[in-house]
Formats: C-alpha cells, structure tokens, sequence
C-alpha cells in the first residue's frame, strides 16, 4: 500500500511538473523577437525603474521583481488569455518571475540571457524620452489651465496604467469640453511625483479652480470619474 501511494504521488507531482512545462518556454533573442509580432503577445520587463529607463525593448510593460508588492499588483492587470512575454537583465529574474506568473495561470515565454543577450544580437533598444523636469511651480499652471483639471500621473509601461487609457478616452468624449486632462509621465517626472504625493501609479488627481479636491490611486471607474469632475 505504501509503495502504491508513493508511486502514485510521483506520478501526481510528474504530472503537474509537465503540466507548468507546456506553459513556459525559453527562447534566443532572434525567436523572441520573431515572435513579438504577434498582436496578442503582452510583454514585461521585471527590471528594475532604473534599469528600465537606462533601456528596454519596444512597448514593454515594466513591473519591479524586486519589488513583490508592486509586481504582484501589477501583473494583476495582465489578460491571461495573452502569452506573455517577459526578461530581465541576465534571465534570473525573470525564470522566477516566469515560475509565479505560470502559478497564476498564465503561459509564459522568457528570453534566454535577458537584455544583456538582446543587446549582444545588436536588437532595437529605446530608451525614455529626455523631457525636462516638471517644476512644482509650472505643475501649479497645469493644475489652473481651466476651471476642472484631471491629472494622470502614469506611465505608457504601467499595466494598470495601460487599462486606463480606454477609459480615460471615452470620458474625454463623453464629457468634451467640461475638463482638462493634465498626463504625467512617471518614468520621468519622480520629483515631481515625491513633490506631490503621488508614490504609486496610477493616480490620478482632480482640480477645481487650482485646489485638490479629489484623489485616486489604481484602477478607477468611468462613473465614479465623471461623479468626482462634476
């Protein structure tokens, strides 16, 4: 009997270990970058803010594997009925980051010796824009350029932020002329960020007449905008 469970417990482990393999793959730099054409296809950078801004592939989602509280709130956002692709720097974090997503249900494919490999093979780097600091005193014009403003303090690499964007479209043109949208890019303006409260992203901030009068971080529903703009 004790042989037959133990047996049967193996091939149960056997099983589960095949099961997690058919959702991970590992590929070179060449069959990564092939397969990034694909439409459906979300890709994510666990490296470092630092290291993401000093360069990253093309449309790369960015969430911190160092930083699990952060990670795990932002691959939250992910569709798991898209691959995902992710690296790193080397591929160390990303095999974990790769075991955590798979646990989560997602398939996964990771690239073989991360950006160091992609810049080995001469692959298209892009890098954050070079745009001036934002200074509290110019933010405060921002904040008065009409009497309601909405302020997104986000970033094109955010997943969270990502999903907003559909949402922030259709209350532009369910609302037209009744705000104005102030976007923050976080990749770039930190200080500003630290100057105004702002530690996570999204967050989003509305204005009336120059004063805060409301303040959101995360996802955040059309109706409960449009509430907060009247």
């Amino acid at each position: 009997m004790f042989r037959f469970f133990t047996i049967t417990a193996c091939f149960v482990i056997l099983i589960i270990a095949c099961q997690s393999d058919s959702r991970k793959t590992a590929v070179d730099p060449q069959r990564f970058e092939a397969a990034l054409a694909a439409d459906s296809v979300q890709l994510l950078d666990v490296r470092t803010p630092k290291e993401f801004q000093a360069g990253h592939l093309e449309n790369a989602l960015q969430a911190d594997w160092t930083n699990q509280a952060e990670f795990k709130e932002r691959i939250s956002h992910l569709d798991k009925s898209k691959p995902v692709f992710v690296y790193c720097g080397t591929g160390n974090r990303s095999a974990s980051a790769g075991d955590l997503l798979i646990a989560q249900g997602f398939t996964v494919t990771e690239m073989n010796g991360g950006f160091n490999a992609w810049k080995a093979a001469n692959k298209p780097i892009v890098q954050l824009p070079n745009e001036m600091p934002v200074s509290l005193t110019e933010y405060k014009v921002l904040t008065n350029l009409s009497p309601v403003v909405l302020v997104d303090i986000g970033a094109d690499w955010c997943p969270p932020c990502k999903k907003m964007e559909p949402v922030l479209e259709t209350l532009g043109k369910d609302l037209r002329d009744n705000f104005k949208l102030v976007k923050i890019d976080a990749g770039i303006q930190t200080d500003l960020m630290r100057k105004v409260g702002a530690e996570q992203i999204p967050t989003f901030i509305i204005y009336k007449n120059g004063i805060e009068t409301w303040r959101k971080v995360g996802i955040v529903g059309i109706e409960e905008l449009k509430y907060n703009l009247q």
